[in-house]
């Protein structure tokens, strides 16, 4: 009997523990106090104190699962073959004799189980935890279970059996089922799985993975394995693919001709690719599965040579050994099968060095692509006449597959449906049979040609026109004529009637009306015909009401060249009846030329009617032309006085912008005819018309200003100047002041000279204030102060019209004063007078005085003004421009100051300041 360690028995410090415990021995409150103030002690102590605990109180979790964890890290860094993990695995069978509803007890265990690699009884162990425990704590064992059996050393049967049972409890993870097969490559059964979830509708991916890519991997598991996966139809799954996902169709064409080679089924994989490359309809398809194929024959092709090769090394050691045989052996050769089979395996179909053939056939694979790859185009729209032309041009040099191209175009292409011109598909066709002399068939498809119901009307006017060229190329020109009277023929009631109950009315019933078909035909009666004929044509046109001003103008001169004038002069009668502005226009300045042309001065009122007419209808933008045609006609044919009213008319009926070149013709035409004095009246008009531009009635003052200069009215032309210059700014417009500079210089006196400065200085103030925007309170407070200012030099005696002058002077002052210490004001326009800054004061330059000699002047005036104060603010820090004027019968004063000229207002304030 062994004894027990002196160490487990109870110690002094126990004693109340152990007490409390006899009086109470199934209190979990006492134990679990007891462990806790024993937690420093030895685990065996511990666990002889757990051991009682338990055996007391067998179905707590609270200390099963205290004293397994205690277990579990006791053995933790212990290895796997250490008798301490035995004695773990007996605590835990003892703790699910009452704990075998816990699942995380289970999962300790079986956690443990797993790191001692115990496989057979990790199984059992899961197989009991399933058992035990609730369906609804499945999930937590099966996780754990799964990792158990995907790892290594696990029989690859125990494994699968454990998925096939987890996938009755769970199907959705069929994918990690499947992902195990093929990691354990089991193909055959992988691929069943894979096509067994593609088959069912109703499955969902957990992974978040697409039919469309489970797909592509069945795909590539069946051709990558094709010799080790049976019992699937794999080309119906490829195929099946193939109609149902249309993105990748060129690489499941190129996986299923993998499969076929995989299989060594050579000829079945062409015939997979030839296949893939005439149904794919997207050029990035084509290209898979042409790269693809070429690839495959190039191997094919570098395997035969190296097999060839190495065969001829083998023939020729085997023909040094082998000596020729006697000719006298060949009858019993015949007989000999052995013999005769290795004849029939030389023969050419049985020869396994076919490197020519297989090169020959890679050569026309080349040459074929630029076919194929235009197949795809017209696979993806079948109406697309571009790419039929395309087509045609890879035969040019093979007429026979180019007819076939046409023929087969023809009748795939829908008119209504077509992307281009589908009657070029016809024309070009046509072509091709006249290129080869064939001409009657070209005229049997022209003749389809046009019974063809196109979208446009325009598509069979060209087959039509492309007809009649075609007889015009081979000399037919009745022929050409009777095509152009056949197409533009006008349908019948009855067939009217029957296309109205149809009421899808085809292009062959518009075509008569085409302006393009009727001007091609009456171009050919011109050249073919006869003067009848031709105007049949016309007159079928008009009456069509389809003609145009060139037409009308064609069919007159026509009618003109043949000595039909009245004829022609009703044609441009019905022109002008038929169309209005603009389209009008080169109608009635054909016919005028023409008529005036024709009979000049003979029927003469009868022209004037016609310009009257004309001019009558015309808009004023485009009347100029005919009034001078008119005036030219009166100055020819007429009076010179009716002439000048027509010039006269024009000048008031043209559009502004044209009137000054208006009225410098009819100033000419007058000075020529009626001589200079008669222009006088013309630029008075001018001046005084309203409608004239400002810088055109400058233009016309200037002009009759060196008319009046050069018949020496030297008065009349400043006048002139005079009354232009309210017309000119001084700041924009320097060249009409210039030309008055020197008029006054070479025919003027001092005093023309002064009053041109005053008005150019009068003009630039009014068009300044014109300009200048003060806010409205500076109007206000500057208001009173040049109100004030006025009736001082009212009530001093100065004139009106020098006080006219002060005013505009005033009130640019005042804007300097209000703008003189701040930014200048937005809006504001300089009146040109600069200022500059001398020594902090500001001087006012003005450019324009002229230095009189010493003496010209009279002494100052004084005037003594009694009246309120003139507000410094009105004046500012500048010095006043001098105001040059007559004050009633004497002249205005002048007086120096420092080389400075004084006007008016500085003399007043000088004179305040005397007072």
């Amino acid at each position: 009997m062994s004894t027990i360690p002196q160490e487990l028995y109870p110690s002094e410090l126990d004693l109340p523990y152990e007490e409390e415990l006899l009086r109470n021995p199934f209190s979990l409150k006492l134990w679990w106090r007891y462990l806790i103030a024993r937690s420093d002690a030895p685990f065996k102590k511990r666990a002889v104190i757990y051991e009682r605990a338990l055996k007391a109180l067998p179905g707590s979790y609270k200390l099963w699962h205290a004293y397994l964890r205690e277990r579990l890290e006791l053995v933790r860094n212990l290895p796997i073959t250490h008798s301490q993990y035995q004695t773990l695995n007996n605590t835990f069978e003892r703790a699910l004799v009452t704990m075998h509803k816990m699942p995380r007890i289970w999962i300790a265990y079986l956690t443990t189980l797993m790191d001692q690699k115990l496989v057979t009884r990790t199984r059992r162990t899961f197989d009991r935890a399933l058992c035990a425990l609730p369906v609804t704590q499945h999930e937590r064992i099966w996780e754990p279970y799964l990792v158990f059996v995907s790892q290594r050393g696990v029989p690859i049967e125990t494994s699968l059996r454990v998925y096939r049972r987890y996938l009755k409890f769970d199907p959705t993870h069929i994918e990690e089922f499947i992902e195990f097969l093929i990691s354990s490559s089991l193909w055959q059964e992988a691929a069943e799985r894979l096509a067994g979830v593609l088959n069912d509708d109703g499955f969902h991916s957990i992974k978040g993975k697409t039919k469309h890519r489970l797909w592509l991997e069945l795909c590539d598991l069946l051709t990558q394995h094709a010799t080790e996966i049976s019992g699937l139809n794999v080309d119906a799954i490829i195929r099946g693919g193939i109609r149902k996902f249309t993105d990748e169709v060129g690489r499941l064409w190129t996986s299923l001709a993998d499969y076929y080679i995989r299989r060594k089924l050579v000829e079945k994989a062409r015939d997979v690719f030839e296949e893939g490359m005439t149904t794919v309809v997207t050029v990035r398809d084509f290209s898979v599965v042409f790269d693809a194929y070429s690839q495959f024959e190039e191997s094919m092709l570098a395997l035969k040579m190296e097999d060839w090769s190495e065969s001829e090394e083998e023939e020729e050691n085997g023909g040094e050994e082998n000596g020729v045989e006697d000719e006298d052996d060949d009858e019993d050769d015949r007989l000999d099968v052995q013999k005769l089979e290795r004849k029939l395996q030389g023969f050419w179909l049985c020869d396994d060095k076919d490197v020519n053939l297989r090169l020959a056939r890679l050569e026309y694979l080349m040459d074929r692509r630029p076919e194929l790859a235009n197949s795809v185009l017209l696979r993806q729209n079948p109406h697309n006449v571009e790419q039929w032309h395309r087509r045609v041009k890879l035969f040019e040099d093979n007429p026979t597959k180019q007819i076939l191209t046409y023929t087969e175009a023809v009748r795939t292409v829908d008119a209504m449906k077509a992307v281009g011109k589908p009657h070029t598909l016809w024309v070009a066709f046509a072509k091709l049979y006249e290129d080869h002399k064939d001409v009657d068939n070209a005229r049997v498809i022209f003749d389809k040609a046009v019974q063809v119901n196109y979208k446009a009307v325009d598509n069979l006017v060209s087959v039509w026109c492309e007809w009649a060229e075609m007889e015009l190329r081979r000399k037919n020109f009745q022929g050409a004529l009777e095509l152009m009277r056949r197409a533009t023929a006008e349908p019948s009631v009855e067939v009217k009637r029957r296309v109205a109950a149809d009421g899808n009315e085809p292009v062959q019933m518009k075509v008569h009306r085409s302006l393009r078909l009727w001007t091609f035909y009456v171009d050919l009666e011109e050249s073919l015909g006869t003067l009848e004929s031709t105007r049949t044509v016309y007159e079928r046109i008009l009456d069509l009401r389809i003609a145009t001003p060139q037409i009308i103008i064609n069919y007159a001169m026509l009618l003109e060249d043949h000595k039909y004038f009245e004829d022609a002069f009703k044609v441009y009668e019905r022109g002008v009846k038929i169309f209005k502005y603009p389209h009008v226009k080169d109608i009635w300045v054909t016919y005028l030329s023409k008529f005036v042309k024709r009979f000049g001065k003979s029927k003469l009122e009868r022209a004037r009617e016609l310009f009257e007419q004309a001019v009558e209808v015309t808009p004023g933008n485009s009347v100029k032309p005919l009034f001078l045609q008119f005036a030219k006609l009166e100055e020819d044919y007429g009076l010179a006085k009716r002439a000048m009213m027509v010039y006269d008319r024009a000048t008031k009926a043209v559009p502004a912008e044209e009137k000054l070149s208006m009225y410098e013709i009819y100033i000419a035409r007058a000075a020529e005819i009626f001589g200079i004095p008669k222009t006088r009246e013309i630029y008075e008009q001018a001046i005084q018309n309203d409608g004239l531009h400002n810088k055109d009635a400058k233009i016309i003052c200037v002009k009759y200003a060196e008319l009046e200069k050069s018949l020496g009215e030297i008065d009349r032309a400043r006048d002139i100047f005079k009354y232009a210059s309210r017309l000119t700014d001084p700041r924009s417009d320097a060249d009409f002041w210039n030309k008055w500079h020197e008029f006054e210089v070479q025919h003027g006196n001092e005093d023309t000279f002064r009053e041109m400065l005053r008005i150019k200085r009068s003009v630039s103030a009014s068009l300044s204030q014109t300009h200048v925007i003060l806010p409205e309170y500076q109007m206000q407070k500057d208001k009173p102060n040049h109100e004030d200012t006025l009736d001082a030099l009212k009530r001093a005696g100065v004139p009106d019209d020098e006080m006219a002058a002060l005013e505009r002077q005033l009130v640019s002052t005042a804007n300097d004063a209000a703008t003189k210490d701040g930014p200048r004001k937005v809006g504001f326009v300089s009146a040109g007078v600069q200022s500059h800054t001398d020594g902090g004061l500001k001087v006012t330059a003005n450019h324009e005085d002229i230095e009189l000699p010493d003496g010209s002047g009279s002494e100052d005036e004084r005037v003594e003004i009694a009246q309120k104060d003139v507000p410094d603010a009105v004046f500012g820090g500048l010095i006043r421009k001098r105001e040059e004027s007559d004050v009633g019968d004497e002249e205005a004063t002048r007086s120096k100051d420092n080389d400075s000229h004084l006007g008016a207002l500085e003399r007043i304030k000088r004179m305040k300041r005397g007072g």
